[in-house]
């Protein structure tokens, strides 16, 4: 299959497949065109097996394998959406974003549409070789991905305008907060394996920010440790 037939997709991946999950998600209450237009046009069948490629635009969480899943298209506009909402006269409102835990890239690839440069973390060799292969495929050169310890992961000397966490710690770390400009926004489920709360986190000032808790959600736990 030549390469653009492969990113447009045919049959249950198509354009028309795509627009029906845009009205889905439209439905669910995402309302920013920009987000819904970049989910139309990012071929989600790509960042699967080929074996579930025909559900990538149903609305749910599938398995990427290694005990990780690839988001619910829902929440990953859900996500995206809070973080550039302040900003809704630009078509790419982010400067540099951190993503904790790439896994195949999915929102790495929905994020890297609205900055100016993402910086991904993914602890799972395999995870993190497979998303550089499909970003590489999508012509997406704006996304550096690592392979390390996102629980850990900390550059002092870098601020983000955003921070989204794709795995849900018990609190959002201490680091992290420090590492946002002020104005910067930190989107992450915050809970255990069966309670979680999507919350969204503002730096105000140097040293105010300001917590919301929104809706309550399911993520992998986010752990520390590399694998290859």
């Amino acid at each position: 299959m030549r390469a653009q037939e492969k990113i447009s997709g045919k049959g249950m991946t198509s354009l028309r497949t795509r627009q029906r999950l845009v009205e889905r998600l439209t439905d669910q209450g995402i309302s920013d065109v920009r987000v819904l237009e970049v989910m139309r046009d990012t071929p989600r069948h790509l960042f699967l097996d080929e074996a579930l490629a025909s559900r990538a635009y149903e609305d749910l969480a599938l398995p990427i394998g290694h005990q990780q899943t690839i988001s619910q298209p829902y929440i990953v506009a859900r996500m995206t959406e809070l973080l550039i909402q302040n900003e809704r006269l630009s078509q790419r409102p982010l400067g540099a974003v951190l993503e904790i835990g790439t896994g195949c890239g999915y929102q790495t690839a929905i994020l890297s549409k609205f900055s100016e440069k993402v910086i991904s973390i993914e602890r799972i060799k395999p995870l993190h070789e497979k998303a550089k292969h499909i970003l590489k495929d999508l012509k997406i050169r704006n996304a550096e991905l690592l392979h390390d310890d996102g629980s850990k992961f900390e550059n002092k000397t870098k601020k983000y305008d955003a921070i989204l966490l794709a795995a849900a710690p018990l609190a959002v770390p201490e680091y992290l907060y420090k590492s946002l400009e002020i104005g910067g926004r930190l989107i992450s489920p915050i809970g255990n394996g069966s309670t979680q709360k999507l919350t969204l986190v503002t730096r105000v000032a140097v040293e105010e920010f300001k917590t919301e808790e929104l809706e309550e959600v399911l993520f992998v736990p986010l752990l520390g440790g590399l694998i290859d």
